[in-house]
């Protein structure tokens, strides 16, 4: 709730996710790293806390900070001093009461512990927004002021004279000290499904304006968290907030009896429509100490539990080019192993060789990684760029097509182990048991160079080959036994015949090789593009050197 980023300074945040081993970077590199993180983080902070104007998730700044801190761990002495984030933030205007900012607790077992050692406890949302001090006097709003850095921030008292979340008269002429959060509405909003959606960074950039048009300043809203000269009693509180006008107070507070009941306020919370986003749940004790003892940092009667991550920062250690059967590039970054959701993602993919290019993701680099319907890792940005801009072997996009790679070379590899993977797969001669491993194992045995030399294996050749047993041997013989039975049509199909939608295919190779392009076109579905592709297919000396083959296994058709 009320903290925004700027509590991450304390090593205490730095994630599970980072706790990976120490990058092996000679001084001078990790000397570039450090301090081209840093520039990156101190900019982050000054376009936050100068400009309300949020460059980054709030989530991946959190782990870009814990990245840079487990570096300075690593490399002792390196680098320059790191810097404070909130050294352009603090402002000049004292709070009457510190903001505290919150301890975050990482996981159940945190949650169980900080929860059995106290009493007289509270859950509320932690609403995503930005931290505020409200003064009244006489029970006239006197003052507002930003977080800042705890102690002292911005004057934001114009500002809060033009939002109606703020009353700017108490039905009682009380004299009070509120903190809360000043949050951007969004009717129904279910954190698990839409996100953040930048809601924080709003309601910053909009403070940080001159002026405010009265349709911005009626979107935003207003949840108090705390009123440290209020009563003593947590419920008498809400209570009387509620009576002040601060009704979401009273509205989002729950009293706390165990660990179950925290799970299941932070799971109705994360799942269900609220007004506004909210990035986790806030626990706390009723009672707390007077407020002279309250000070600038996470105090010990309140903690906060975040929601699971929707987007996890992974550092890239390597980038591959696969190549598919049809010699279509597709790279995949090879990942520092993170957990998102539960799952472990050590490889996304990057969907072309062209949006690689656009990207130029190099070794070093930092990205965003999010789940696509909830299963499917997917990048979503670039966040950090490392300054070593390593050389990439990156395969050339014309040498690769629907008809090159047609035999075990170096640099046919991918391409050709795609090949075999096809023709082995349900798309062609559906062989069980028969996968990418297998074709590994015959590989590395030099048993195969073509894409049909596995039909001339002898059965002692098989059985003697190193990784297989006399079991798995005999269910290879087996699999090679039944795709000599295969049909026609399906060993065009491994093969890599191109697709002929509904045109009829005759039950021989010779009679489709006589056709012409315009022969094909003549075929339901097939239009010149097709048809060329058809043509130049059957006419390919490596193709016409497989139906050789073919004919000579005595495969029918062929």
């Amino acid at each position: 709730m009320m903290n925004p980023r700027i509590a991450l300074l304390l090593l205490a945040l730095v994630l599970d996710a980072w706790a990976a081993p120490c990058p092996d970077w000679p001084t001078v590199q990790a000397k570039a790293e450090i301090t081209a993180l840093g520039a990156q983080l101190a900019a982050w902070d000054d376009a936050y806390h100068r400009q309300g104007v949020a460059l980054v998730a709030d989530e991946l700044y959190d782990q870009a900070r814990a990245q840079l801190e487990q570096w300075r761990s690593c490399f002792a002495g390196i680098g320059p001093p790191p810097t404070d984030p909130l050294s352009g933030s603090a402002g000049r205007v004292v709070h009457p009461v510190a903001q505290t900012g919150l301890r975050k607790l990482a996981d159940h077992a945190e949650v169980r512990n900080w929860i059995a050692t106290r009493n007289d406890l509270w859950i509320q949302p932690k609403v995503d927004g930005v931290a505020v001090t409200l003064v009244y006097r006489d029970g006239h709003l006197r003052q507002a002021i930003s977080r800042g850095d705890g102690r002292s921030g911005q004057d934001w008292t114009t500002q809060a004279q033009r939002l109606p979340a703020i009353p700017q008269r108490l039905p009682t002429a009380l004299d009070l000290t509120l903190q809360g959060e000043l949050y951007w509405r969004l009717p129904e909003h279910v954190q698990a499904e839409a996100g953040g959606l930048g809601a924080r960074g709003r309601v910053a950039g909009l403070l940080a304006r001159q002026t405010l048009t009265e349709q911005d300043a009626a979107g935003i809203g207003l949840f108090v968290w705390d009123w440290p000269d209020g009563p003593a009693e947590m419920r008498e509180r809400l209570q009387q907030l509620d009576a002040l006008g601060f009704a979401d107070s009273l509205r989002f507070s729950q009293p706390l009896s165990d660990f179950s009941a925290a799970r299941h306020w932070r799971e109705q919370w994360y799942r269900n429509p609220l007004p506004f986003a909210s990035d986790g749940v806030v626990l706390r004790q009723g009672k707390r100490p007077a407020v002279e003892r309250w000070q600038a940092a996470p105090p010990h009667w309140a903690a906060a539990w975040k929601y699971p991550l929707s987007q996890a920062l992974a550092v890239v250690q390597a980038v591959d080019f696969r190549i598919g059967r049809s010699g279509r590039i597709t790279p995949v970054l090879r990942l520092q192993a993170i957990t998102l959701d539960e799952r472990r993602i050590e490889y996304v993919g990057l969907g072309s060789l062209q949006r690689w290019q656009q990207l130029d993701i190099r070794p070093g680099d930092q990205v965003a990684i999010r789940l696509a319907g909830l299963t499917i890792p997917k990048l979503d940005s670039v966040v950090w760029r490392s300054p070593q801009r390593r050389r990439l072997a990156v395969p050339d996009a014309d040498t690769y097509h629907p008809l090159s790679c047609w035999r075990a070379t170096p640099a046919c590899a991918s391409q050709f182990r795609a090949r075999l993977a096809w023709l082995s797969g349900k798309q062609g001669l559906a062989l069980p048991g028969v996968g990418p491993a297998t074709w590994d194992k015959l590989l590395q045995a030099q048993q195969i160079d073509g894409l049909l030399d596995w039909l001339s294996l002898s059965e002692s050749q098989v059985r003697n080959l190193p990784g297989f047993g006399e079991r798995s041997a005999a269910a290879l013989l087996h699999s090679f036994g039944l795709a000599r039975q295969r049909p026609f049509a399906d060993w065009l199909r491994a093969i890599g015949l191109p697709p002929s939608g509904d045109a009829p295919l005759a039950d021989n190779w010779d009679e489709l090789a006589q056709r012409t392009s315009s022969d094909w076109q003549r075929q339901p579905g097939i239009g010149p593009s097709r048809a060329a592709q058809l043509q130049a297919f059957f006419r390919h000396p490596q193709v016409q050197a497989l139906r050789d083959q073919l004919r000579g296994a005595r495969i029918e058709g062929f």
